[in-house]
């Protein structure tokens, strides 16, 4: 009778925005993560990532960029920056959903590697250029390598907590789309 929220695209859409919210607040909070810690995993880098290529139409382009351009204000980036080249790589790899679709795990998890290097590569580029201030070369690369270490616990934390996985090949939505 009464479908679950996250049936719809809305419910996933509101989890999705929940998630940012929680994921900010839990680096905005003094957790001793002071200057010289470790940096952690972009975790809603690796959200967007798994849900662009899981259920495209479930995360649309314009969410994504609104939700990482808050982010980008929040935690006092060059506003849009990270936001822009968020949405382009996410947006390559919904590109290449269908595709992926095929793919071992692995092969997906390289190609989500190589985005977030070059995500992470030209932001750090753009960064020097404009001589904008920026943290060492070698705190990025490891914040790439834990965002890329994390991914396939965000892909196992999104396939079993919300049970978004890929759509099998030719399966249809309830309402007899193709998905």
């Amino acid at each position: 009778m009464a479908e679950p929220m996250r049936s719809a695209p809305w419910g996933w859409r509101t989890l999705f925005v929940a998630l940012f919210g929680l994921d900010l607040l839990v680096r905005l909070l003094p957790l001793g993560g002071g200057p010289g810690g470790m940096p952690g995993p972009d975790i809603m880098l690796c959200i967007a990532c798994a849900w662009v290529l899981r259920r495209p139409d479930y995360v649309p382009a314009a969410l994504i960029a609104l939700v990482i351009f808050a982010e980008d204000l929040l935690l006092m980036r060059p506003p849009g920056l990270w936001a822009a080249l968020v949405l382009v790589g996410t947006e390559f790899l919904r590109s290449r959903a269908a595709f992926s679709r095929e793919l071992s795990f692995m092969a997906e998890w390289l190609m989500v590697s190589v985005v977030i290097l070059g995500v992470a590569l030209v932001y750090g580029v753009v960064l020097l250029v404009t001589m904008l201030p920026q943290g060492g070369i070698g705190t990025a690369l490891i914040q790439s390598v834990a965002t890329i270490v994390a991914y396939p616990l965000v892909v196992a934390g999104t396939r079993f907590l919300f049970g978004l996985r890929k759509p099998a090949t030719g399966e249809v939505d309830a309402l007899g789309r193709r998905v």
